[in-house]
């Protein structure tokens, strides 16, 4: 299914949950009943939210831009570019559930400099691996490194941000809904990026997040 199935990675096996989707499964009060279990080196990870209700990509906590939940796509995905070359942007992202901050992964934003806002930024979401609770996050500011076919080009940590603030400005005068995403700030910038590039981002505490440029 193109959703794919609700999982717990624990170790190196991954164990399915009886939820439909990762909404359902922390609507849920974030319990399930557990089925079967599978080597982790066989599982292929899918986005963990398909089509979030809206993604608000923040620059610090009380800016903000939205953009295409249909742009959203997962771990190895091979994403079309709309110009000749692209700019790759490593952030965090949250998910939301019941008006709180439930669960963060990492994000690759690609963005078109040559076009006019807002297409630049309309066509590349890549969010994944995983999600991981709050509680399960290292540190507050993330190891992360990009490479781009096999080479590292750049690493760094996740810039400060205060994501409870976040949450309260994207909320006001408003309703969030289970499984938006909360964008986080770039932690920096790969520029120059072109057709045929596989990139990897790797974020401590997460994982490793693919995407090939087409």
């Amino acid at each position: 299914m193109e959703r794919g199935w609700v999982g717990r990675v624990d170790g190196d096996r991954v164990v399915q949950l009886a939820a439909q989707t990762l909404q359902h499964f922390f609507t849920g009060g974030a319990s399930a009943r557990e089925h079967a279990e599978y080597p982790l080196i066989e599982i292929a990870f899918a986005v963990p939210v398909l089509y979030p209700p809206a993604v608000r990509v923040f620059e610090d906590e009380s800016t903000f831009v939205f953009a295409n939940p249909a742009a959203v796509v997962g771990p190895g995905a091979v994403v079309a570019i709309p110009a000749a070359d692209v700019v790759g942007s490593p952030r965090l992202a949250a998910l939301v559930a019941d008006d709180e901050i439930v669960a963060v992964g990492a994000l690759l934003e690609l963005r078109a400099p040559a076009l006019a806002p807002p297409k630049d930024r309309d066509f590349g979401l890549v969010f994944g691996p995983v999600v991981v609770t709050p509680d399960e996050l290292a540190a507050e500011r993330l190891p992360m490194a990009v490479g781009v076919d096999g080479g590292e080009w750049w690493s760094g940590t996740s810039p400060p941000f205060d994501w409870d603030r976040a949450r309260a400005h994207a909320a006001a005068g408003t309703r969030l809904r289970t499984g938006d995403l909360l964008v986080g700030p770039a932690a920096g910038e790969l520029k120059g990026l072109v057709p045929g590039a596989r990139l990897a981002l790797a974020v401590d505490g997460i994982g490793e997040l693919t995407v090939t440029l087409a």
